[in-house]
């Protein structure tokens, strides 16, 4: 494959070229352009914009672990963007956020991302994924984008309840996360891609929801390593996603990707959060 260096001049593989030329919905100005490095038909990085420059890199403030910021984590680094991380370690940083003024809800996790303190992951993801033209094209492609990753959020919930629970209930807890995987949620995802025939589940690029999935797939295989044998589609999809250069960075050693929540990182949680009660399944 020739390789080729493309700057703002032509969109990269999973930009559409009208958002790329300012005519999307969330089309940037062009003192924001993004310039990005282009082999054949893969992107090999991003350069940040004169913005983001000038703004610094978001900010996440949460434990150094998965749990809700894990994903906010995923989207940023599919789009190619750097950041940086506070850890909650003690309680008396927590408290500190809470005087500030940061934590709107009075929790985290918390970005510091374009002079904003956002709050509320769904929120934050929302913000990320309009800002790096991840949240499709018009208003139906939204829609899709949002439902898919309802239902991956829905099933990564269950496993990032999993660490909190007492031994008896993570037996019923890991049952419960292949079942939901292989009769619920896998089959949706299953049929979407091969009732398309694209690589992505809405439109012709990447887009948040595939980023979620992918996240999704990763998590429930640590649990039960065969749950795709029965999905033909999303073993393929997988495979596709995690050779997207962005994401394959992501997910070699040393990257800021959190591995699966251990005991320390339960117990740092439970101290900062002042979690003296225990988490029972419903």
């Amino acid at each position: 494959m020739t390789g080729w260096f493309l700057r703002a001049s032509f969109p990269p593989p999973f930009l559409s070229a009208q958002n790329w030329r300012g005519g999307g919905a969330h089309s940037h100005s062009s003192a924001c352009a993004v310039d990005w490095q282009v082999l054949g038909e893969e992107p090999l990085g991003r350069r940040p914009s004169n913005c983001e420059i000038m703004a610094g890199k978001p900010k996440l403030y949460y434990f150094d672990g998965r749990g809700k910021m894990e994903s906010i984590r995923w989207l940023l680094a599919a789009a190619g963007v750097e950041f940086e991380e506070e850890y909650l370690e003690t309680r008396e940083q927590y408290e500190k956020l809470l005087q500030e003024g940061s934590l709107l809800f009075q929790q985290v996790p918390m970005v510091e991302i374009d002079g904003m303190k956002m709050v509320q992951t769904r929120a934050i993801l929302n913000y990320i994924a309009g800002k790096y033209n991840l949240h499709g094209k018009d208003l139906k492609e939204r829609a899709l984008i949002d439902m898919y990753v309802e239902g991956t959020t829905d099933l990564m919930g269950l496993i990032t309840l999993y660490p909190f629970l007492s031994p008896e209930d993570k037996e019923k807890q890991l049952a419960n996360i292949t079942d939901r995987a292989t009769k619920r949620y896998f089959p949706v995802y299953e049929k979407v891609l091969k009732d398309r025939g694209q690589d992505f589940l809405v439109g012709n690029q990447m887009s948040w929801a595939d980023v979620h999935l992918v996240e999704a797939i990763l998590m429930v295989e640590e649990k039960s390593s065969d749950v795709l044998v029965a999905f033909p589609q999303l073993q393929a999809f997988k495979e596709r996603m995690s050779n997207i250069p962005t994401i394959k960075k992501f997910l070699e050693p040393g990257s800021q990707r959190k591995p699966p929540p251990d005991d320390k990182y339960v117990e740092t949680v439970r101290r900062v959060l002042q979690m003296y009660f225990s988490v029972k399944l419903n």
